[in-house]
């Protein structure tokens, strides 16, 4: 399901929330009750191989999904990443080969990070770490990184990693005011999903920034490791006109000022929407006569056809950690 994320969600005293936003507070009652009962009757799978959840609080655009393959590249060979496969129509278990599937089949997170790392999507992850376990080729996994597990209660984590987006300009808070879907952004009550982490990753927007001092002093003394971004801008001389389908599309918006390029215009879409060939031709049409190249996301260019995927160029995002021997340490250390 795509969904299309209001801005006021993550400013810090929900500031711009419409007049309506109190019709949202029952059915935020009602996403408390059915996680309660969930988390009261769970019973998860203990696997034998070392689990790693990547998680975060919110509904998305926290960058789990950089973290995610920056961590697979850290403890390669010996990891296998899982996910549900958000937005594919294949339940799984299944590796991921991506030569053959595509993400309507396995989801465009999966099957981006399968690119360049072993990966497994099910639906039901204790069947997917069952799938993982009985892999006998080498190098054998001995690590599983779970993305979005923070609040799946069907499998027991060994190490509870929790991504926070610590970009506070312009009046932004990455926990919005603490309401809960739909009422705000967050999945659980902020201080039940702090309690639960064991590690902090914080993003900070840029080389030279710093993380917030109130955001470093609301996740108190667990380690917190701080990410950046590493965008790998391709070289284009022309001004470009932009698109996401993410969580937060303003946010890629600025990731291509940051870059430098000329920003003709710019389209956000909801999170992992799928676009039609309508709408792809009317953005072509809009970036011909602004003289622009399309440019989007590599989430959202995974999921293009080949013909598409040559006419939009691509960004992609990856994480660097500014302390990545002692994130390593930490890991290796606690896996024993």
């Amino acid at each position: 399901m795509a969904i299309k994320t209001p801005d006021w969600w993550y400013k810090r005293y929900a500031a711009g929330a419409p007049w309506w936003r109190f019709l949202l507070w029952p059915p935020s009652l009602v996403w408390l009750a059915v996680n309660a009962f969930k988390a009261a009757n769970a019973r998860p799978y203990r696997s034998s191989l070392y689990v790693i959840s990547v998680g975060n609080l919110t509904l998305g655009g926290s960058g789990k999904t950089p973290i995610t393959g920056a961590l697979l590249g850290l403890l390669a060979p010996e990891a296998v990443g899982l996910s549900r496969g958000h937005g594919g129509s294949l339940p799984g278990p299944i590796n991921i080969d991506p030569h053959t599937h595509t993400a309507a089949e396995v989801g465009d997170e999966p099957l981006m990070l399968a690119q360049d790392h072993p990966f497994v999507i099910a639906r039901d992850r204790a069947a997917g770490l069952r799938l993982i376990e009985k892999h006998r080729k080498a190098p054998k996994p001995k690590i599983v990184i779970v993305d979005d597990a923070h609040q799946n209660l069907k499998i027991a984590k060994d190490l509870h990693i929790l991504v926070i987006d610590g970009d506070t300009r312009n009046g932004a808070w990455p926990f919005g005011d603490g309401g809960v879907c739909p009422y705000g952004p967050m999945r659980e009550p902020l201080k039940q999903g702090l309690a639960r982490a064991d590690i902090f990753v914080l993003w900070v927007p840029d080389e030279e920034a710093q993380p917030d001092p109130d955001l470093m002093t609301l996740l108190g003394d667990k380690p917190v490791f701080i990410a950046r971004l590493q965008a790998q801008a391709p070289a284009i001389s022309a001004p470009v006109y932009g698109f996401a389908g993410i969580a937060k599309p303003w946010k890629f918006e600025t990731t291509l000022r940051s870059a430098g390029y000329d920003i003709a215009g710019f389209e956000g879409f909801p999170d992992h929407a799928a676009l039609t060939t309508a709408e792809l031709q009317t953005l072509t049409a809009r970036a011909l006569a602004s003289g622009a190249q399309l440019i989007t996301t590599q989430k959202d260019w995974i999921k293009l056809d080949p013909a598409w995927r040559a006419r939009i160029a691509c960004l992609p995002i990856t994480a660097s950690f500014d302390d990545t021997a002692g994130l390593l340490a930490l890991i290796r250390a606690r896996q024993g």
